[in-house]
């Protein structure tokens, strides 16, 4: 190495997300909005399935909270992400960057943080964009099972290959 080279810095996602300032964890979310989608559990089995319906909060162009500070004052049942329950949630899609960090996966090239844009997780199709069909305060909660899909658990062929 010559005088004038330096060191390269690993991004700061790769010292672990318990390692990680409040600012750099914030930056970790991809914007996607999948944790967004309102969810069911088969109390039998206790297993989750996604609806395509949105939290009540969710900016369905953006993909992000339209209330994110105040959040879980409107919503309650809103599940503030911490690195220990990372690893406790199964529903977690396998493209969140947060999982993929904990299993010690690099970001996907369409991540904002790797990409340099915001735009390019709704071209790789990983956002809820034009996806999600209803917010949850505009459906029944009897008729959310209705509303099942299961493409959140999916990464599409697109956000696998760079574009």
């Amino acid at each position: 190495m010559s005088q004038n080279d330096k060191p390269a810095v690993a991004p700061f996602w790769k010292k672990g997300l318990a390692a990680l300032t409040t600012a750099e964890w914030e930056q970790l979310c991809d914007g996607c909005g999948r944790c967004c989608l309102v969810k069911l559990e088969d109390e039998d089995t206790e297993r989750i399935y996604f609806t395509s319906v949105g939290c009540k909060l969710l900016d369905m162009q953006s993909c992000r909270c339209t209330h994110y500070v105040g959040r879980k004052r409107q919503v309650p049942e809103c599940i503030k992400l911490t690195p220990q329950k990372v690893d406790e949630i199964s529903w977690l899609p396998p493209s969140c960057a947060y999982r993929l960090v904990a299993d010690g996966k690099d970001l996907m090239w369409w991540h904002p943080l790797i990409s340099g844009s915001f735009e390019t997780v709704h071209e790789a199709g990983i956002s809820v964009r034009g996806r999600v069909v209803a917010l949850e305060s505009d459906v029944e909660p009897d008729d959310l099972q209705d509303y099942l899909v299961s493409w959140p658990m999916r990464i599409p062929k697109r956000a696998k290959q760079k574009l």
